[in-house]
């Protein structure tokens, strides 16, 4: 049976919001879990990655579809690149329902409760709590809590309801899954070009029995392009058509990349997370293991707010100040992606690539490389690398300013 009142609604059961609710209900909070559609883990619109933090966390290894260890790299003009070892996990490919179902039940397991096919369609904030109305499967009910949280995705209600922004930037996704890729068990496969994915990169990801083949962008970058018509190019293309020659298409999904913290992720006794935070990875556009990232580090403050239920402005302001830092590594991490990746041109990229492939500086981007967190690895480059010097004060300004 629901309740009429909550400590913490959330709206949007995907992983971040599932997460949330779990690490709350532990705490001893009262919560509800919105879901709009009428299943967990659908629709699926992301590479499913999920970083070794973030699985270790939840412990959800009966979901993984293989153990990503290495990556094939390739420059415009073909140049090959091998990093990873074996022995070392760089990040799980996971079924995506199976993933989100395996969270959400866990805050199922600590209390939450959770309806299905419902959706917000007013909330109004006071003095007291949050009044909102919610659709349950077309019937209107009403609810109260002392917080509400929005996990609910790139294109966010409770954001756009409570005017708290936009994310920085909002990249565009689009991947196909096929049968009859021929990759390499354990690596996925990474090509840049700007015919293929200008300013970023097209990846082809190992899923069990299939592979998720996709490329990302900023929209303005696509002219009168879309990013299936680069995905079209990349598998047409003299250099790699062998590749997809015996690809048969089993399923196709698209979406929002959100990335760029909004500048107040908390405003009275409203909150956004993930995805509707802009909390995306500007490196790779991953937003689990960040989503959970966030949970973890306002989770004591927050369970404090809530409990005492104090939302003065100085409590918000704290609320805010306790994910600063995820905020500057974010910057630091889109600025180097930059100066390496997005605003480099096919020559440019094709002369970094030839330094890349030198047998001692792909041991060291094995032994610190971290493409969730380049900024070690840049660094040591620059120290390590004298090819790199070139690019220094591009570089140094972007470790420096973000």
């Amino acid at each position: 049976m629901l309740r009429d009142n909550y400590d913490v609604i959330v709206i949007g059961a995907g992983p971040v919001g599932g997460y949330l609710a779990w690490r709350l209900t532990q705490n001893g909070l009262t919560v509800l879990l919105v879901e709009e559609h009428s299943e967990i883990g659908r629709p699926f619109q992301c590479a499913g990655m999920v970083n070794p933090s973030a699985m270790d966390r939840i412990g959800a290894f009966d979901t993984v579809l293989t153990r990503i260890w290495g990556a094939r790299m390739y420059s415009p003009s073909g140049t090959e690149i091998l990093i990873g070892n074996p022995d070392t996990t760089r990040t799980w490919s996971v079924c995506r329902k199976l993933f989100d179902e395996r969270v959400v039940q866990l805050s199922l397991d600590s209390g939450a409760d959770l309806i299905l096919s419902s959706k917000p369609i007013n909330a109004t904030v006071s003095d007291n709590g949050v009044e909102i109305s919610i659709d349950v499967a077309g019937e209107v009910k009403e609810f109260q809590c002392r917080f509400l949280c929005g996990a609910d995705g790139a294109h966010s209600w409770v954001r756009r309801n409570f005017k708290m922004g936009r994310p920085k930037e909002l990249m565009i996704g689009f991947q196909i899954e096929v049968t009859g890729y021929p990759g390499e068990e354990g690596r996925l496969d990474l090509f840049t070009g700007e015919d293929i994915a200008p300013g970023f990169f097209a990846w082809a990801i190992p899923s069990g029995n299939t592979t998720r083949i996709g490329n990302w962008t900023l929209p303005q970058k696509l002219g009168e392009k879309s990013c299936e018509d680069l995905l079209e190019t990349l598998m047409k293309s003299p250099k790699w058509n062998q590749r997809f020659t015996n690809c048969k298409e089993v399923g196709r999904y698209c979406g929002p990349v959100p990335s760029g913290l909004i500048h107040k992720p908390v405003i009275n006794r409203v909150a956004v997370f993930g995805d509707a935070a802009g909390l995306c990875k500007p490196t790779t556009g991953g937003g689990i293991g960040k989503g959970f990232d966030q949970v973890d580090l306002m989770l004591p403050k927050l369970i404090e707010v809530i409990t005492t239920n104090d939302f003065s402005p100085a409590t918000v302001l704290d609320l805010n100040a306790t994910i600063s830092r995820m905020r500057r590594s974010q910057n630091k991490s889109r600025a180097l992606r930059n100066v390496f990746l997005s605003e480099s041109t096919d020559q440019e990229l094709d002369e970094l690539f030839a330094v890349w492939s030198q047998p001692e500086v792909i041991d060291l981007i094995n032994q610190v490389g971290d493409i969730d967190n380049p900024i070690p690895l840049g660094i040591k480059m620059l120290k390590e690398v004298p090819e790199f010097r070139r690019l220094a004060s591009k570089a140094a300004s972007a470790l420096i300013w973000g």
